[in-house]
């Protein structure tokens, strides 16, 4: 093989992994989208946006499938070792955690057809939507950690993994006391849980690609890294 012809190769290769990474990038964007138009759906009750937020979840899943297309494509044709090899593996992860945000944005959206007509008071809503900001500034976060290969952010996103599960057991017990109060807040009470729900879930599968983050960056899992150093501070 010539010397340009093994320079085009390795250069074409690059392109495949810059590409791959552009594919993750434009996919995180539409899912941040697509919980933005979610939320805002459910908390004004539109229907028109909510309508858009479910038939975007079509392209969300299609941009998963071309990823995982583009990966084992790769795999097989190129044979990635090391770094090319984690960053490869961790894209079709980061895509499966990505598609499942976007179904759990859908779900928000189709929870706000349901709520529709039940004159929901204020307070019903309040909890739900600070919960919003929170997983909202989690998930961009962990997809910055994710492009920028940033370890440390990574970790800064999983140790706040806690606050958004405080925030919902908060929510779940607001909202029983409601359905206790009054049995005529039970069926609203109930749909705003199951909304406190899939928020929850998405806090998780930011905790995950964070998790990933960390992986293609030191190529080690951080719950193992988080253990030996528990078990290193019990031995000091």
């Amino acid at each position: 093989m010539s010397s340009t012809q093994g320079e085009h190769i390795v250069s074409a290769y690059n392109d495949e992994l810059t590409n791959l990474a552009q594919q993750i990038a434009e996919m995180g964007g539409q899912v941040e989208v697509a919980i933005e138009n979610g939320t805002r759906a459910l908390l004004r009750l539109d229907r028109e946006l909510a309508d858009v937020t479910v038939l975007a979840d079509k392209r969300i899943d299609d941009m998963q499938r071309h990823i995982d297309e583009m990966a084992v494509s790769m795999i097989a044709r190129r044979q990635p070792m090391a770094s090319d090899l984690r960053a490869i593996v961790t894209a079709i992860h980061v895509a499966s955690d990505l598609e499942r945000v976007g179904d759990m944005a859908k779900q928000l959206a189709r929870r706000s057809l349901k709520i529709e007509g039940l004159n929901l008071q204020p307070q019903f809503y309040n909890g739900v939507k600070n919960m919003t900001n929170r997983v909202q500034s989690q998930l961009k976060d962990a997809l910055d950690a994710y492009a920028n290969r940033n370890a440390a952010a990574a970790i800064e996103v999983c140790n706040r993994d806690d606050e958004v599960d405080a925030m919902y057991t908060s929510l779940f017990r607001e909202l029983l006391t409601y359905m206790m109060e009054d049995p005529r807040n039970i069926t609203a009470c109930t749909h705003m849980l199951f909304c406190a729900k899939s928020l929850e879930r998405i806090g998780d599968h930011a905790t995950n690609i964070a998790e990933r983050a960390y992986y293609l960056e030191t190529g080690r899992q951080l719950s193992d890294d988080v253990q030996e150093l528990h078990r290193a501070q019990l031995k000091a």
